[in-house]
């Protein structure tokens, strides 16, 4: 009985009938080749299911146009933007992103981090700015570019490409003070350092206004979800009603939505809503949400050039830090308190 063996890049090329150079090329380099030779390549590695072994390749070259990408969650929809468009910025020029989440946690993120570089990445993109000590001190001896994105830092391990979150809390804040509202909750699910920075935001907004809201902040450590955003508000309605509610996650935000609806209090005539991020939800609820957007796909574009410069000229662009800011987006889930119902009152 033959014993079955992982098809090589000779095989491909008896085949397609021409070298294993050329193979080589074609695969790396599509571009160095023509048109035809490519065609007849491409047919070869299709009928033969070919899959470069890219740990051989590294033997023979440093080279292994992989980057790696570590996120805080694969469930959570706000990375969604954000990694396709590291894809459509990274494959097009013969670039693979290799995603490992972190699951919140920064130990896990270190674990991949370390994970990666034994991988011999030429780059790394991360989600966040906290990494731990012992994670920043292997990324700066790695000396591949590295790109921190979602947040801001005064001290990048390389570049930064993000946004104040702490301004973005006290700007969400600070809009629904400004129409009027006075006693405003905050809810939010874990505690990950972008919904901190945003309560730090929203307790600046209220301490500038002279307010002490503290026992209409609640949370509870759990993936931000709609189900949590509805649990939450329906324990907080059981005991106070707040003339406003800034939800540090549109999930949290919709689930609030439904809790409101559901103890029949008209939003926004009775209590005003508004999240944080924009996802794509968000402006389609009823009523339509008031959110904060957040550029998560110019993030990850802005990211995958960054590193694609470095990579490509052996230099660090001289700007380390760019600041996408973020926009307040009102809609029908806010509305001036001037012009809501009384207390008490319902839908």
């Amino acid at each position: 009985m033959s014993q079955k063996r992982r098809t090589t890049l000779e095989d491909v090329a008896r085949i397609a009938n021409v070298s294993a150079v050329t193979v080589s090329r074609a695969l790396r380099r599509p571009d160095m080749v023509s048109v035809e030779l490519r065609r007849r390549i491409d047919a070869a590695v299709e009928r033969l299911a070919y899959v470069p072994n890219f740990a051989a390749s590294r033997l023979a070259s440093a080279r292994t146009h992989a980057i790696g990408v570590v996120v805080s969650s694969l469930s959570n929809g706000i990375f969604a933007d954000y990694l396709q468009a590291i894809y459509n910025s990274l494959l097009p020029l013969g670039f693979r992103p290799v995603v490992v989440s972190s699951r919140y946690s920064a130990e896990e993120e270190e674990g991949a981090i370390k994970a990666l570089l034994g991988q011999n990445i030429e780059a790394l993109i991360l989600v966040g700015v906290n990494q731990t000590r012992a994670a920043r001190r292997v990324l700066e001896r790695s000396r591949i570019p590295v790109v921190q994105t979602f947040e801001l830092t005064g001290d990048p391990i390389d570049f930064n490409v993000g946004l104040s979150q702490t301004r973005g809390g006290y700007a969400a804040t600070r809009f629904l003070l400004d129409l009027g509202h006075r006693r405003i909750a905050y809810l939010s699910g874990q505690r990950d350092d972008r919904a901190r920075a945003r309560l730090e935001g929203y307790r600046a907004a209220l301490d500038e206004a002279g307010l002490d809201c503290a026992s209409l902040v609640a949370s509870r450590p759990a993936q931000a979800t709609i189900s949590l955003g509805r649990t939450l508000t329906s324990d907080m309605l059981a005991a106070d009603v707040p003339d406003a509610i800034f939800c540090c996650d549109d999930n949290i935000a919709l689930g609030a939505l439904f809790a409101c609806q559901q103890a029949g209090l008209d939003v926004p005539g009775r209590i005003s809503l508004i999240g944080f991020n924009d996802l794509e939800f968000a402006a389609a609820s009823n009523p339509p949400l008031s959110t904060v957007l957040t550029p998560r796909a110019d993030m990850g574009r802005v990211a995958s050039e960054l590193v694609l410069q470095a990579i490509a000229t052996g230099r660090r662009p001289r700007t380390r830090q760019i600041d996408l800011g973020f926009q307040i987006v009102a809609r029908g889930s806010t509305a001036p308190r001037a012009l809501a119902s009384p207390p008490g009152a319902g839908s």
